[in-house]
């Protein structure tokens, strides 16, 4: 096995998903409960500042970014969380696929979103 994983070809296994909340504790709670229910295996919390046009006027905020890491098997469970509690009307939601990375990391990715991560506990 390799040790760096690449999947050119368009078989993407894994996501990085991307949202953003309002602040750092409404993002702890959101990537918390993610994590309890396996539909990702972290989430890194990083601080924003968004400029953005709503209701017709532009806007800028201060905002957490929230990348989640999570096994593509797990979207839609993962984007129906989101959508149930997501503290935003319309949450940024976005999956991009993971073209390559560390096959230990990717592992334990899939490990830890699946029930096989049930198993090692």
């Amino acid at each position: 096995m390799s040790a760096v994983s690449t999947d050119w070809e368009g078989g993407n296994t894994h996501l990085l998903v991307l949202t953003t909340v309002g602040d750092k504790e409404a993002a702890q709670t959101l990537v918390k409960g993610l994590i309890e229910e396996r539909l990702a295996a972290c989430g890194t919390m990083v601080d924003a500042a968004s400029i953005y046009r709503w209701d017709g006027k532009i806007a800028q905020e201060g905002e957490i970014l929230i990348l989640l890491k999570t096994h593509r098997d797990r979207w839609e469970d993962l984007k129906a969380a989101i959508q149930k509690s997501h503290p935003y009307d319309v949450p940024e939601l976005l999956a991009l696929p993971v073209q390559a990375g560390l096959d230990a990391y990717l592992h334990w990715v899939r490990t830890e979103t699946t029930l096989e991560g049930e198993k090692h506990r």
